[in-house]
């Protein structure tokens, strides 16, 4: 390859104005807000109580990184949209993640950050699990009257040869079934499963875990178990029933159900050539399959549209009207679609290249305790800013992208963000609000 050895580069003069670059400028890094979240992270104990559950095994003497180091440069490479472990060959050397994880030297390399996943197995993702769920816990300040779970699963596309793929023929390729808990925008379960299963395949005994977790810290809560028609399993809703617990599940159509319904519909379709405009009706039924122990109510939204006929039923033991329980309680659920992109698309959940299973697990869960820093930053300083409701992305272009000098020396680290800034006074609001909380 050609050396060149040229120190200084000319562009075109711009109104009589010379231009010129060099490579002078000093210590300059494009992550100057991830302060921030490091911030939030300090103030929630996410990545310490992470470090505390997992336990470091290795030599003391022989590393010099720490566990705690390793952790929030991996989460913190994520929530910067670095997504691969060859990402930090560089990023080690930049210094505003060097003090976020308060270090003045190196960063660890993608090596000994790859081993530390490499070390993951069965005791440590319950471990973080476990943190998540205290995490959840105190967020509350005084018992909460209702808890809505809500259940789902999404695909983890494959491109090699790991541990545990299939195909799958919804998805159309390779891939794994991640089981995903939420409870409003808090992760409860970023749980990696094999995609050769019934997609409801452990959420009992997910379930179960949960509500006995939650009623040991308020025993009165109202739980609602939500899931779509993958979901709809007559053993899951049995429990539910003998242990108080309500649900709200969607139903799979069948000829059944449709003839069931066949009074609503024809109203329905009626309504809509009378006014030309979509109309809905909605009515309850009892219905239960053969294999079901007992019927139970059923909701029929009977709906028909320039589009034809589309109805939809959904299985609920709870007791408010029909369009309420529709409209206000099941499709508010696909709100937790948006949580799973967040995880998924912006924080590299779906980055599953390890060959073994655990490892795989681990970096889901990574993700996972990314998302909840975000969670964290929304909830200590964006309430009732235009980033309120923003994904993690675009918290990330707008706080955490931000170009910056850093002048560090024996005394003291100064980051100089840029000045050209357009988002200036919203860094100042929740710089602000994390220091007086």
């Amino acid at each position: 390859m050609t050396e060149c050895y040229q120190s200084s580069f000319e562009f075109p003069s711009i109104k009589r104005r010379k231009v010129e670059a060099d490579f002078s400028g000093g210590d300059i890094t494009s992550n100057g807000g991830i302060g921030l979240l490091a911030q939030v992270d300090q103030q929630m104990g996410l990545t310490r109580a992470v470090a505390r559950a997992i336990g470091d095994t290795r030599r003391r003497a022989s590393c010099d990184h720490s566990l705690l180091e390793l952790l929030q440069q991996r989460i913190y490479g994520l929530a910067l949209g670095y997504e691969d472990l060859n990402d930090h060959g560089e990023l080690r050397h930049d210094l505003a993640l060097q003090t976020a994880t308060s270090r003045v030297e190196t960063l660890a390399s993608p090596a000994t950050l790859c081993r530390l996943e490499q070390r993951s197995d069965r005791e440590s993702a319950v471990a973080i699990h476990q943190v998540l769920f205290d995490q959840f816990v105190a967020t509350h300040k005084r018992p909460p009257k209702r808890l809505i779970l809500d259940f789902d699963a999404t695909d983890t596309p494959l491109h090699g040869d790991q541990e545990g793929r299939f195909f799958h023929g919804y998805y159309d390729h390779y891939c794994y079934l991640p089981l995903y808990v939420f409870c409003g925008r808090h992760l409860l379960v970023s749980y990696l499963r094999s995609s050769k299963i019934d997609p409801a395949k452990h959420s009992w005994a997910i379930l179960c875990l949960l509500v006995k977790a939650l009623r040991r810290h308020w025993p009165k809560v109202e739980i609602i178990f939500r899931g779509d028609s993958g979901f709809c399993r007559w053993k899951l809703l049995r429990w539910c029933d003998r242990h108080d617990v309500r649900y709200i599940v969607g139903l799979a159509k069948n000829k059944r159900l449709k003839r069931r319904s066949a009074n609503w519909t024809e109203l329905a379709e009626t309504l809509y050539r009378a006014t030309g405009k979509k109309q809905r009706v909605f009515a309850s039924i009892g219905y239960g399959a053969r294999t079901w122990d007992k019927p139970r109510r059923v909701i029929v939204k009977a709906e028909h549209s320039s589009h034809g006929a589309n109805p939809r039923f959904v299985v609920t033991n709870l007791s408010q009207t029909d369009q309420y329980l529709y409209d206000k309680i099941y499709c508010a659920r696909g709100d937790m679609e948006n949580r799973i992109k967040d995880q998924q698309m912006d924080l590299f959940a779906g980055r599953a290249s390890s060959h073994r299973w655990w490892p795989n697990q681990f970096r889901q869960l990574l993700s996972g305790m990314a998302y909840t820093l975000f969670e964290g930053l929304r909830a200590r300083a964006l309430q009732n800013t235009i980033l309120a409701k923003a994904s993690p992305n675009r918290i990330r272009l707008t706080l955490l992208k931000i170009g910056a000098v850093i002048i560090r020396n024996t005394r003291r680290i100064r980051i100089l963000l840029s000045s050209a800034c357009p988002h200036q006074e919203l860094f100042r609001t929740a710089a602000y609000r994390l220091n007086s909380s």
